[in-house]
């Protein structure tokens, strides 16, 4: 067995980290001491004690535990255990462990809907995934859906100690490890408490004797050898694509430099490339856009730049698009305006293009009316006269707010001072 598995947790009060869910009085932790459990869905990483917890629960309920895989599961396997139900042993109550439900279908998550409704079956469910995407509704509806997050390094080292500790009385012989290579294992694993498990066993298992062949000493070159890249969290279809790719963008928006580099390098740490070059284009216009028009333009550049190059030089031009648009002026009036034209055009708030506006080139046009009352704007002073070109029935509808910022002010003040003009000479 794995030492993950070899020190699993026998108390929720010996898991590490989970202390939102797990800290005596919080509601998770009555639930789980009261014996009567609900159907619940675990949402988080891999590798934060989901399954330990289950566990626990399942123990401490005194239920009879299955466990299913929903990679593996087939439809004949949760019948299977629904068949158990009128033995001796499902009696009372079967508490199924079904682990990454995501990969069950449609059809097999049904299966059990009769059976959690009841209350014959009680369900905890856990996945990497975001259950409100990938869980099919009716089970969301009966569940009650407990976040796990990644565990803090000081937590994690809880874990590691106790795991050379394990290790070093498995062996038979001590093993000593130095504050700075616990904290690096802490550290490196990225939250996930299996993770850094793994590599102490392999630190222990890779080490050779001291000198004097009765003791290991593990160093820090040999645990940074076994961690490697551990600590990334990533994967370009899932939940931590997406919270990275917003966190960028929040970063941006808010004007915070330091945290948008920060998400751009995980962004290419994990090679992805493309994800960022396609959410900086989006933010030049989206969040920067007329304060400083001439973002866009300079994004693009970096960003050609960065594809034409590669990584890992590319991050180079990228970081400078980053910073360039987390200290600009930010504007979204154009993100507003376009906004506000496609609900009225989806709601079908519209009528037909004035005909002073239609197109006019082709013969026979202006016996249809097209085009005859059109007027030129740069034949008039300042290229502007005043005419239609809303159609009328939104005539007057406004969805350009000029912003506050100084780039389109000055645009508000020559525009408002031309057509004041204008109609001073109406008059």
């Amino acid at each position: 067995m794995p030492l993950a598995d070899r020190i699993r947790p026998q108390t929720l009060d010996e898991v590490v980290g989970q202390q939102h869910l797990l800290a005596p009085g919080s509601v998770f932790r009555n639930i789980a001491d009261s014996g009567q459990i609900p159907n619940m869905i675990f949402y988080g990483p891999s590798g934060v004690g989901k399954t330990t917890v289950a566990r626990i629960v399942a123990k401490q309920a005194g239920k009879e535990l299955h466990r299913l895989n929903g990679t593996t599961a087939s439809t004949a396997d949760i019948k299977q255990i629904i068949a158990e139900l009128d033995t001796f042993s499902g009696a009372g109550g079967i508490l199924l462990y079904l682990d990454e439900i995501q990969y069950l279908n449609k059809k097999q998550q049904q299966t059990l809907l009769e059976f959690l409704e009841d209350g014959s079956i009680t369900l905890i469910a856990s996945t990497t995934e975001n259950p409100y995407f990938y869980v099919y509704n009716a089970i969301l509806s009966r569940s009650t859906i407990f976040e796990f997050r990644p565990v803090e390094p000081q937590e994690v080292k809880r874990a590691v100690l106790r795991a050379f500790e394990k290790m070093a009385g498995e062996m038979g012989y001590p093993i000593h490890c130095p504050d700075e290579v616990a904290d690096y294992i802490a550290q490196s694993c990225g939250g996930d408490v299996r993770k850094s498990l793994n590599a102490v066993e392999l630190c222990c298992n890779g080490t050779g004797f001291d000198e004097g062949g009765e003791e290991k000493t593990i160093t820090l070159e040999r645990a940074m050898q076994v961690a490697q890249r551990s600590a990334m969290r990533y994967d370009r279809d899932g939940d931590a694509h997406y919270d990275v790719m917003s966190a960028l963008q929040k970063s941006i928006r808010g004007s915070d430099p330091d945290a948008a580099v920060h998400y751009l390098a995980r962004l290419l740490a994990a090679g992805d490339l493309p994800s960022a070059c396609r959410r900086l284009l989006v933010i030049a216009s989206e969040d920067v856009g007329l304060a400083y028009p001439q973002c866009v333009a300079i994004v693009k550049a970096c960003v050609d730049s960065a594809l034409q190059l590669g990584l890992p030089e590319g991050r180079i031009p990228l970081a400078q698009a980053a910073i360039l648009m987390a200290t600009a002026p930010k504007s979204n009036s154009a993100n507003l305006a376009i906004a506000a034209a496609m609900a009225d055009v989806e709601a079908g708030r519209y009528s037909d293009v004035p005909a002073s506006i239609k197109d006019a080139h082709y013969g026979g046009a202006a016996k249809m009316g097209r085009g005859l009352s059109y007027r030129l704007p740069h034949d008039y002073p300042d290229h502007y006269v005043a005419q239609q070109y809303l159609p009328d029935s939104l005539r007057g509808r406004v969805y350009y707010q000029y912003g506050p910022n100084k780039t389109e002010q000055a645009a508000k003040a020559y525009w408002d001072g031309i057509k004041a003009r204008h109609k001073e000479g109406e008059k």
